[in-house]
């Protein structure tokens, strides 16, 4: 992602061009921290789910739900940095420099929604191949979600992945851009994709730490039965019963798995990002 001072100057782009780099920038970065870190993932969702760890497959099969994954991943990552960089770059010309933090916040917040209409509905068939051991192929899950409970069952936990993950990229995000511009300015130049990695790993790490009880109530409702009465299948609910049940241990389930994984994954993902988008944009200048 380029911010005004970087060396290739966003403002020469026409905006096909910043779509185009967006779009494919994102979807390699979705594609390839998704399936690198999938095995971490699959540990982090069988200690977060009702059923308990080993129940839910422990060490085995932490392959399982990698086809959704690779499917949903590209797509919904690619609509995520459109939307940002589209939005970032009609704010910046119009808001004074002391707000940029602020739009920074909007921006990812409200390219979380858009991707997350793309993810949730993978990350059910994901996260159910992961942690139910009869849960089967991913057409038979989606099929019995649509009979179950019709365009919603494909949906279910989509405002809980919401909630999650819009104050998840409201704190990445903000953090990635101050530290990028921190270390430009430390080092008096541009800096290198390894470095803008770096900055998305740290940022990462602070984000997932931050929201996992969000993080473990998203996956609760997801794995839970259609007509599961246990526990209210909203966010508040399943936290209030959380603590109730496990106190903050509860809460934070899988935290170690999860910000390990996010602050890997933010390096990655960021790393990736950066390193195609410049590649693209060389490519196109040349």
């Amino acid at each position: 992602m380029m911010d005004a001072d970087d060396k290739i100057d966003i403002s020469k782009h026409t905006d096909s061009k910043i779509l185009s780099t967006s779009l494919l920038a994102g979807a390699a970065a979705g594609l390839v921290v998704d399936v690198t870190l999938f095995p971490l993932d699959t540990v982090k969702t069988r200690l977060q789910s009702q059923f308990g760890f080993w129940k839910s497959g422990g060490f085995k099969g932490i392959y399982k739900g990698l086809g959704p994954v690779v499917v949903g991943s590209a797509p919904s990552a690619g609509a995520f940095f459109v939307s940002y960089n589209l939005i970032k770059d009609t704010l910046y010309p119009v808001i004074p420099q002391v707000l940029a933090p602020a739009s920074h916040v909007v921006c990812a917040s409200i390219s979380e929604v858009v991707a997350c209409t793309i993810k949730v509905p993978m990350e059910i068939v994901k996260q159910r191949r992961q942690a139910i051991e009869d849960a089967g192929h991913p057409i038979k899950i989606l099929r019995k979600a649509i009979k179950r409970e019709g365009l919603r069952g494909l949906y279910r936990g989509f405002g809980s992945t919401v909630v999650r993950d819009v104050p998840f990229s409201a704190i990445q995000f903000p953090v990635w851009e101050a530290l990028k511009t921190q270390l430009r300015i430390s080092k008096g130049s541009e800096i290198s994709s390894a470095e803008v990695a770096l900055c998305g790993a740290l940022a990462g790490g602070i984000a997932g730490a931050a929201t996992t009880p969000l993080d473990v109530a998203k996956t609760r409702i997801m794995l839970a039965d259609s007509y599961s009465k246990k526990e209210s299948l909203t966010i508040t609910g399943v936290i209030k019963e959380l603590y109730k049940t496990s106190g903050f241990r509860g809460l934070f389930a899988g935290f170690t798995p999860r910000t390990v994984l996010i602050f890997l994954g933010g390096g990655i993902f960021f790393g990736v990002y950066e390193k195609t988008a410049r590649l693209i944009d060389s490519i196109k200048l040349e």
